[in-house]
């Protein structure tokens, strides 16, 4: 079988729609109808049912999905494996979502070519959805995300539980609503946020990216959520502050691989990223604070 059918099959099903499928893959949208009509007529079944929602799988489709990710998955591992750089015994492919990478995946990518110089690295950065994808059709063996969506045939597993905090630039660490920045973290965060603060319903400012978030609130003043390793030197420089009586939310960090992986070059990098998101968590992925500093923050 054609292996581009599977991963076009892999698409529509990741994207609901024939139109967005095509977009995704840069073809025609009859193309894609090409070659899902290709496919059934191998199978000799309907895998798609169409309709002005989108494309829902039938029984028959939801009973090829597994057998096509394990195709797409088989032959992405044969062809990497073929391309293999010489003094290299293994590679792995993982992705991470960009605030995720300093400096965690940084810390993580120095691990690897220290404690495993055998295995060869291919790294990407990209949203979640498109990295559970690149997880389902094979072209990573490993995604770092911050609370995956479940999938089938994923693993999901825990390597940290950041925390996201309030901080602001005033300094007497007190909520002004009209320069609260919005950072979207996702739906559940921000249903926290407006049964926590219904004032902060409707923010003036809306960032997408929590490293740029951050950028702008250091440069213009005001007060958001983030991550609170990635705030905590600025705390410690007295940048920021903690906003007074603002709540904590759990965001955390999870390693996702498919349940068929093998096991034994993917139980090396686990390790890795077990280690660094351990030594991030001890000490904020920062550089160690005095007792004095600690104590004060703790306080606030």
């Amino acid at each position: 079988m054609d292996i581009v059918l599977a991963r076009t099959f892999l698409e529509v099903i990741a994207s609901g729609s024939f139109v967005v499928a095509s977009e995704r893959l840069h073809v025609t949208q009859t193309a894609v109808s090409s070659r899902i009509k290709s496919l059934e007529d191998h199978l000799g079944r309907r895998l798609f049912v169409r309709n002005k929602a989108g494309a829902r799988l039938t029984p028959a489709g939801e009973r090829f999905r597994k057998f096509a990710m394990t195709l797409v998955q088989v032959w992405e591992r044969a062809r990497h494996q073929v391309a293999l750089p010489a003094g290299r015994s293994e590679i792995v492919g993982v992705g991470a979502e960009l605030s995720l990478w300093t400096p965690f995946m940084a810390n993580w990518l120095i691990w690897m070519r220290r404690k495993c110089p055998d295995i060869a690295l291919r790294v990407d950065v990209d949203l979640v959805a498109r990295l559970l994808d690149g997880i389902e059709n094979g072209s990573l063996d490993v995604a770092v995300v911050y609370k995956p969506p479940s999938r089938p045939e994923l693993v999901s597993e825990l390597l940290s539980d950041e925390k996201l905090v309030m901080v602001t630039t005033a300094r007497d660490g007190r909520l002004d609503p009209d320069r609260y920045v919005h950072v979207d973290w996702g739906g559940g965060f921000k249903t926290n946020v407006e049964s926590a603060f219904p004032e902060l319903a409707l923010p003036s400012v809306t960032i997408a990216l929590g490293p740029l978030a951050l950028s702008y609130l250091l440069s213009v003043g005001g007060s958001g959520y983030f991550r609170q390793r990635a705030v905590q030197q600025y705390i410690d420089d007295g940048k920021l502050r903690f906003v007074k009586g603002a709540p904590a939310f759990s965001y955390s960090v999870h390693a996702v691989y498919s349940s068929k992986a093998e096991r034994g070059t993917l139980d090396r990098v686990r390790n890795g990223l077990r280690v660094c998101a351990g030594s991030n968590e001890g000490r904020g992925g920062q550089r160690p604070r005095s007792s004095k500093r600690a104590a004060r923050v703790r306080k606030a």
